[in-house]
C-alpha cells in the first residue's frame, strides 16, 4: 500500500492531554500550523516554569525522520528560546530516547516531535514531565488551558535561552540496554541469527542496526532503513502493512523480522515462516522471559511478579503471568495509565498490545529498542524457532469493531445500558465497560473527539471473538433504538 492511498483530504487538529497532533499546512486552528506549533509550545514552556523551582529551565527535545520534523524542530527551538528556556537538542531520535534523556540531563521536561504511527502528513508534540515520563491528564488540561487563553509571556533580550546539541543518547541508549541482567548477549551472539528489519525510512533506521550489532546478531537484512520520512508504507505495523518484510523474511530464510513504528515504540514480529507473531503477543514473549528469570527470593515475595497491562489488550499475558505465579493488573487505555498502574502495583514489565514493552528497570515508556533485547535474549535460549516460541503461549484473538453514532446519542447512557444488561457477568467500568465472560471479553470505549463506541472482544476462536462483537453490536443498536424512541 503506497502512501498516496492513506493520505487525508483534509486537515485536523487534534489537541489532548499528552500533547498536540495535526496534519502539516493549512490555516492556523484547523492543521498543525507554524502558529499553532508556537502556541503550544509557549504553553508547555510556561507549565514547566510554573512547577520547577529552578531559576533557569531546561527542556530536552528530539525528532523522528519525518519530512516536517526539521521544519517543527526550528519552530519549537526557537519558540524555548523565546520563552527563556534552555534547550539540549539531541536530533534524530526516538520517543524512549528522548524519554531517556531527560533524566540523564537533569532537565524539566521533554518535547517528542513525533506523530508515531501516524501518515507522513502528521506531526505532534508529546509532552514529557522532569522524569522523561508523559504528563498526566491533570497537566494536560492545564497546559491546553494555558494555550487557550494564551497565558504565556516572552523573556527579555537578556533572558533568551541558549541551545546545546548532543548526539550521543544513541549510544547512551544501547549501552543502558546492554548493562541490563536480562539482556544475553553472549546467548544472542552464539544463536547466529539472520534478522530482516523495516523501519519504515525513520529514526529506527539508524539505531535499530547499530542495536542488533551490539548484540551480536550476525546478519542483518535491511528494509526502509533511509530516514528520510517518506513511509513506503502505511506505518502503522499492522499485518496488512507488512507484507514486504514478511516476504523478505522468507526469501533470505531469516531466522526472525523486526518492524518498528517512525518513533520507535513500538515493536511488531514476523516469524521465520513470514507469518505475524502477533502484536499483542510482543509483550506477552518479553513478560514470559521477564517473569523466568526471577530469583526465589522475587518469587516468594510475589509482588515482584507483577505485569500491566491495559484492558483493551490480550488475556494471555494474565495467563502467563499467573503460571509463573505472578500478579497481573489491567489499567484504562493510555500509555501514562499503565505506568501510573505499574508503579502502583511494583509491576516488574507492562505495556500495551500494540507492541510497547515497558521495562521499569531502564525507564517508564514504551520501548521497541528494549522489547528488541528482551525478545532477542529470550529466543536464543529458548533455542527453536519464532513460530515454535509463538505456539507455546495461549492462542487468543481479538477482534475489533466501531459503531459510527449520531451526535444527539447519548454515548454514557448506551454503555451504562450495556453495563446493566450484564451486570451478573464481572464488569469493570475504569475505562468504558469490559465484560468478562469466563476467558472472553468485550471492551466498550467511547471515543474523546468523535461520536463512536470502539467495541474489542477476544475468545481463542476468531469466529467467536466476532461473533462476541456482533452480538453487543447488536445490544448497542437496541440501546439507541430506545433512545430515540424516549425522545
Amino acid at each position: 500500500m503506497g502512501e498516496k492511498n492513506f493520505e487525508l483530504k483534509k486537515n485536523m487538529l487534534i489537541k489532548s492531554i499528552s500533547g498536540i497532533r495535526g496534519t502539516i499546512g493549512g490555516k492556523p486552528g484547523e492543521g498543525l500550523s507554524p502558529l499553532d506549533v508556537v502556541k503550544f509550545t509557549a504553553a508547555f514552556a510556561t507549565f514547566i516554569k510554573s512547577k520547577s523551582t529552578n531559576k533557569r529551565i531546561k527542556i530536552v527535545i528530539g525528532r523522528d525522520a519525518r519530512i516536517s520534523g526539521e521544519m517543527m524542530n526550528n519552530i519549537v527551538v526557537g519558540t524555548l528560546q523565546g520563552m527563556g528556556v534552555d534547550v539540549v537538542d539531541i536530533g534524530l531520535s526516538t520517543t524512549p530516547t528522548v524519554e531517556i534523556a531527560v533524566p540523564e540531563e537533569k532537565a524539566d521536561g521533554g518535547i517528542i516531535l513525533t506523530a508515531s504511527h501516524n501518515p507522513k502528513q502528521w506531526n505532534a508534540l508529546k509532552l514529557l514531565n522532569e522524569k522523561g515520563e508523559f504528563i498526566n491528564e491533570k497537566d494536560g488540561e492545564e497546559v491546553l488551558n494555558i494555550a487557550s487563553n494564551e497565558s504565556y509571556t516572552f523573556a527579555e533580550i537578556n533572558a533568551l535561552g541558549k541551545v546545546t546539541n548532543n548526539d550521543t543518547y544513541f549510544k547512551k541508549h544501547i549501552d543502558k540496554i546492554l548493562a541490563l541482567s536480562l539482556v544475553d548477549v553472549a546467548a544472542i551472539k552464539s544463536a547466529k541469527f539472520k534478522i530482516v528489519i523495516d523501519c519504515v525510512n525513520s529514526t529506527g533506521g539508524i539505531i535499530i542496526p547499530q542495536l542488533l550489532e551490539a548484540l551480536g546478531v550476525e546478519k542483518i537484512v535491511k528494509l526502509y532503513c533511509d530516514p528520510n520520512g517518506e513511509f513506503p508504507h502505511n506505518p502503522e505495523p499492522l499485518p496488512e502493512n507488512l507484507r514486504d518484510i514478511a516476504k523478505a523474511v522468507k526469501k533470505e530464510n531469516a531466522n526472525l523480522g523486526i518492524v518498528v513504528d517512525p518513533d520507535v515504540d513500538r515493536l511488531a514480529l514476523v516469524c521465520e515462516d513470514g507469518e505475524m507473531f502477533g502484536e499483542e503477543y510482543t509483550l506477552v514473549a518479553c513478560a514470559d522471559y521477564v517473569l523466568s528469570k526471577r530469583t526465589p527470593a522475587e518469587k516468594a515475595e510475589g509482588i515482584k511478579g507483577a505485569t500491566v497491562s491495559n484492558l483493551s489488550s490480550t488475556r494471555a499475558l494474565r495467563d502467563v503471568t499467573e503460571k509463573h505465579g505472578g500478579k497481573y493488573a489491567a489499567s484504562a487505555v493510555g500509555e501514562v495509565n499503565v505506568v501510573t498502574l505499574m508503579k502502583k502495583s511494583n509491576a516488574i514489565i507492562g505495556g500495551e498490545g500494540n507492541g510497547g514493552i515497558i521495562l521499569p528497570e531502564l525507564h517508564y515508556g514504551r520501548d521497541a529498542l528494549v522489547g528488541i533485547a528482551l525478545f532477542l535474549s529470550h529466543l536464543a535460549k529458548y533455542g527453536k524457532s519464532c513460530s515454535m516460541l509463538r505456539s507455546t503461549f495461549p492462542d487468543y484473538h481479538i477482534s475489533k469493531n466501531k459503531i459510527e453514532l449520531t451526535t444527539e446519542i447519548n454515548v454514557d447512557k448506551i454503555l451504562e445500558d450495556i453495563k446493566e444488561k450484564y451486570i451478573k457477568q464481572p464488569v469493570n467500568t475504569v475505562d468504558g465497560v469490559k465484560i468478562e465472560f469466563n476467558k472472553e471479553w468485550v471492551h466498550l470505549r467511547k471515543s474523546n473527539t468523535e461520536p463512536i463506541i470502539r467495541i474489542y472482544s477476544e475468545s481463542e476462536s476468531e469466529t467467536t471473538a466476532d461473533n462476541l462483537a456482533k452480538k453487543i453490536m447488536a445490544d448497542i443498536r437496541d440501546c439507541i433504538k430506545k433512545q430515540q424512541i424516549k425522545n
